[in-house]
């Protein structure tokens, strides 16, 4: 249970000091951050993102699945926020928290509603059938540069895999996947063009919705459209556009995480060729090490409250630190997880945390892509030295910018 809180302090004082999740030390070093914030203040720190707005981060991990398990202290409705007065309408991370009428900010019996309807028609993929056309995806993507020598593989594999599966998950025009891929990026880097890039996802989402609705099929967006629960055009929309952001962008960036940690770490290096570390013990480790979604925003304050020693006023806003909490020492003393070991919190916690069938569907992509790859690419290397490789400036992602890599030009099929 949460602490009963005190009087809340005027104008929050403790934020005075806090660590800004953004700039060249966090881009580069977040996992640094984190410790240092641990030893300050606890499992519970003050920060602050661009154009210095303040937050709570949650690197705790008891603290982060309690506040993730209790709505009722915590909730997903931002419009509770106690900053939005104080927010300009061109912050540039504002499309992340924006009060919207999505699954995501839902609660209550609303949101049990619209997740049914997502999970349902998530349950609806094959497995099977996902298997087989990612590996037809990854063989057409290799086939366009394996014939080179040398390759970039987040622009021209870990960021279209995903997103071209899951166009045919949802009945979108593969042709969509490079707008889909801009506003995505856009969106999550908190660019000035963030806002723009939000609003390309929905125009796509938007024409999607009405061409199932005239003309359905055997995808998620129909399966939307006819389930029970009887969502309206516009809540499908908003909510496919979360199922693209949280099904693409965690995806994209956990085949390429892992992928730097095999060829990076040499306890991963037999892997490459079929040896003693599997795919899989690759693909738990970048979960705990470099967790796709490092930041996620967030839970709001409904009462003042005390969490992990720090009180927070009612309407603060709490960001779930995902890659803090997972390097928690209380659950990795010794700085390593157990192999085997999937506690993870890299899938969030509680009522909002990601579906069973979207961590399965994300699961079956992954693997597929790393297994095709080193099948068809046995000899793949890093084209740069690991110090090298940049992160991409974002409170929310731990993703590169690009992973050039090197190898014996391969067969290309006709």
């Amino acid at each position: 249970m949460t602490e009963p809180a005190t009087t809340p302090p005027p104008g929050c004082p403790a934020h005075a000091g806090a660590a800004p999740l953004y700039g060249p030390r966090f881009q580069t070093d977040p996992g640094g951050v984190y410790r240092e914030l641990r030893e300050e203040h606890g499992p519970v720190a003050p920060v602050e993102l661009a154009g210095g707005v303040p937050a709570w981060l949650v690197i705790g991990y008891r603290e982060l699945q309690l506040v993730t398990s209790q709505p009722k202290v915590f909730g997903r409705d931002s419009t509770r926020w106690n900053q939005w007065p104080e927010i300009p309408a061109d912050w540039p991370l504002k499309p992340m928290m924006a009060p919207v009428p999505s699954i995501l900010y839902a609660e209550g019996a609303e949101h049990q509603r619209r997740s049914a309807a997502v999970t349902d028609a998530l349950a609806g993929v094959d497995p099977y059938e996902l298997k087989k056309f990612s590996e037809e995806i990854a063989d057409r993507l290799i086939d366009e540069f394996a014939g080179r020598g040398e390759a970039e593989l987040v622009a021209e594999y870990a960021h279209r895999l995903p997103l071209l599966v899951l166009c045919r998950l949802f009945g979108l025009d593969e042709d969509e996947a490079p707008v889909l891929i801009k506003g995505l990026v856009a969106m999550l880097d908190g660019g000035a063009d963030a806002q723009a890039g939000a609003q390309q996802l929905l125009d796509v989402m938007l024409g999607l919705v009405h061409r199932k609705r005239e003309d359905p099929g055997p995808d998620v967006t129909s399966r939307l459209l006819e389930h029970a629960a009887g969502l309206t055009d516009e809540e499908v929309m908003r909510d496919l556009r979360v199922l693209l952001i949280a099904g693409h962008q965690p995806c994209a960036y956990w085949i390429a995480n892992a992928l730097r940690l095999m060829l990076t770490d040499e306890r991963f290096a037999a892997s490459l060729t079929g040896g003693r570390r599997s795919i899989g013990q690759a693909l738990g480790e970048a979960l705990w090490e470099d967790t796709p979604t490092q930041i996620f925003a967030g839970r709001w304050a409904t009462r003042d409250t005390r969490l992990g020693g720090q009180q927070i006023a009612a309407g603060d806003m709490v960001l779930l630190g995902i890659a803090g909490a997972n390097a928690d020492p209380t659950v990795r003393p010794d700085g390593r997880p157990a192999e085997g070991n999937r506690a993870y919190l890299s899938f969030s916690y509680g009522e909002h945390g990601c579906p069973y069938p979207a961590r399965e569907a994300a699961e079956v992509i992954a693997t597929t892509a790393i297994e095709v790859l080193l099948d068809r690419l046995p000899d793949l290397r890093l084209a740069v030295t690991g110090s090298a490789l940049v992160w991409r400036p974002s409170a929310w992602v731990r993703a590169l910018v690009a992973l050039p890599v090197a190898f014996t030009p391969g067969y290309v099929a006709d």
